[in-house]
């Protein structure tokens, strides 16, 4: 998976998948959002970063 780089690893910075603890937790902290709030997003607009990004209202 290509993309941002945490310490732990990569973090896609395309796609959000919910099973990934260290992805979740790097897009909470960038948005200043809860986890049900990006869990609601992505069943709502799917995986892509940037459709979540703007569900939530926030830039990506």
């Amino acid at each position: 998976m290509a993309g941002l780089k945490d310490k732990r690893g990569f973090i896609d910075k395309d796609r959000l998948d919910l099973s990934e603890r260290q992805a979740v937790e790097y897009w909470m902290k960038r948005w200043g959002v809860t986890r049900d709030q990006i869990v609601a997003a992505h069943r709502k607009a799917g995986r892509m970063v940037k459709d979540i990004a703007a569900e939530l209202g926030k830039k990506r």
